[in-house]
């Protein structure tokens, strides 16, 4: 046996297809779906920005996805591991190590924004957020800025993905996610069901679905097309670890189809929770960071103010939502980490998962106190956990996908990409040369676009 085939044989891997869009779903979903997406999407004008972002989604975004899939399937290794298999010890596995490190980063300041989430289920199931709209607002600022809540709700986030991972990637992973999926997608429609039957709701529903092609600018365009990256987490090497978990019968481009259609409907369900019931009260869905902390919780006591255990029920509900969508992400940002340092260190499973936990925790107890109690803990003059945001979001994700695309697109022998992209020539051969010209050229170009857009250039 050889050393590759021994490593193979022990580093574990999804044991059936549902496991495997489940856990890869479950890893493009999350707090971007049901509150990024939302908030966007009242931004920019409703559905005629959703119809650009499932544009977005499935010419852009699944080519990018698959260029992953194909590096990780074929590899069958960590990030680092995989991009430098397939260059050849070339400098491209440095492509590998800047996806563990923005993986890294995201865990630590997602970790706090989750631990809030965490934070406000429990404050929900104890009836601490219902209030007028000043003192949910001053609940809110007295819980951030608190020097040892946040970073206690977060660090025990971390704890949490903690002992998901180290069970290791079927009995962990896969498991989980069998679980969390389903149940997020059951409170999903329960809740979009509540939402709609409130009077006034079908002007949410309206602006949701019935596109104003008017409001369309070239800003909006460049904000779809970033939210359809962003929300495949494109760019952290998660799809990468997770492909180098599919068994060589996997059908990629199938994969990637399941997997985009389940994150873009989980997404516009979000908005049908969020829309109806701000248009029953007349309440704007676009306030960004404080929708889910601030003006929900607000929106969710008028708007079932006439059934008040309906209306302590439904937050409870959607705080469970948001719990679990976290958790889906930060258990495949951990895992990042986890196989790198398990498969690089010659560690076992359990101390690789210390290593990115410990990692995470302290990262996230600083980024926590910089939005809190410590508002002086700056980088640039910008507090911790907005610069970790930034910089993520803004050079490492788009540079990371970019890269990726050029790798594929160019480097990698274009017999091996075919191979692994039609199962070796068994399946979706006609897509290929649509796949290849993509990846080759538009994705890069649209990237590029994003990442100018969002430093302000374009």
């Amino acid at each position: 046996m050889t050393q590759d085939t021994d490593h193979n044989a022990h580093r574990g891997n999804f044991g059936s297809r549902l496991g495997i869009v489940l856990a890869t779903a479950g890893s493009a979903v999350g707090l971007g779906n049901v509150w990024r997406f939302p908030y966007m999407t009242g931004q920019d004008g409703g559905a005629a920005f959703i119809l650009l972002y499932i544009g977005c989604i499935f010419l852009l975004g699944i080519p990018g996805m698959l260029c992953e899939f194909i590096v990780g399937r074929h590899a069958q290794a960590n990030a680092a591991r995989a991009y430098d298999k397939l260059s050849g010890g070339r400098p491209w596995r440095l492509v590998g190590y800047l996806g563990i490190l923005t993986s890294t980063i995201i865990l630590g300041f997602y970790a706090v924004v989750a631990g809030w989430c965490l934070q406000y289920l429990f404050a929900s199931i104890a009836g601490q957020v219902q209030g007028d709209a000043d003192y949910v607002k001053s609940y809110f600022a007295a819980f951030s800025s608190s020097p040892v809540k946040p970073v206690l709700w977060g660090v025990a986030f971390v704890l949490v993905t903690h002992f998901v991972v180290i069970r290791g990637v079927r009995r962990g992973i896969e498991r989980a996610s069998k679980l969390l999926m389903p149940i997020l997608f059951l409170l999903l429609l329960v809740l979009v069901a509540a939402s709609c039957m409130l009077p006034g709701a079908i002007e949410g529903v309206r602006f949701l679905l019935m596109p104003d092609f008017s409001k369309l600018t070239s800003h909006v365009m460049l904000d779809a097309l970033g939210q359809a990256f962003f929300s495949l987490s494109l760019g952290t090497a998660c799809l990468c670890t997770y492909a180098s978990y599919f068994s060589r019968q996997t059908r990629l481009v199938r994969a990637a189809g399941e997997i985009a259609l389940l994150d873009t409907l989980i997404a516009i369900f979000a908005g049908l929770v969020i829309f109806p019931a701000a248009a029953s009260v007349g309440v704007s869905p676009d306030s960004g960071p404080s929708l889910i902390f601030i003006t929900l919780p607000n929106v969710f006591q008028q708007a079932f103010a006439a059934m008040p255990i309906v209306g302590y029920v439904i937050s409870i509900m959607f705080y469970a939502l948001l719990v679990f969508a976290a958790l889906t992400s930060t258990i495949s940002m951990h895992e990042i980490g986890t196989a790198f340092f398990a498969e690089e260190w010659h560690l076992p499973r359990s101390r690789a998962a210390w290593v990115i936990t410990g990692v995470a925790s302290l990262l996230c107890t600083f980024c926590a106190l910089s939005v809190g109690a410590w508002p002086g803990l700056t980088v640039m003059g910008v507090a911790l956990m907005d610069f970790c945001d930034l910089l993520t979001a803004n050079v490492m994700l788009p540079l990371g996908s970019m890269l990726t695309c050029l790798f594929v697109g160019w480097y990698v022998p274009r017999q091996l990409v075919h191979d692994e992209f039609t199962n070796q020539g068994s399946t979706d051969r006609r897509l290929f040369p649509v796949f290849l010209f993509a990846v080759r050229y538009v994705c890069p170009l649209a990237i590029a676009m994003i990442f100018l857009h969002q430093l302000g250039i374009l």
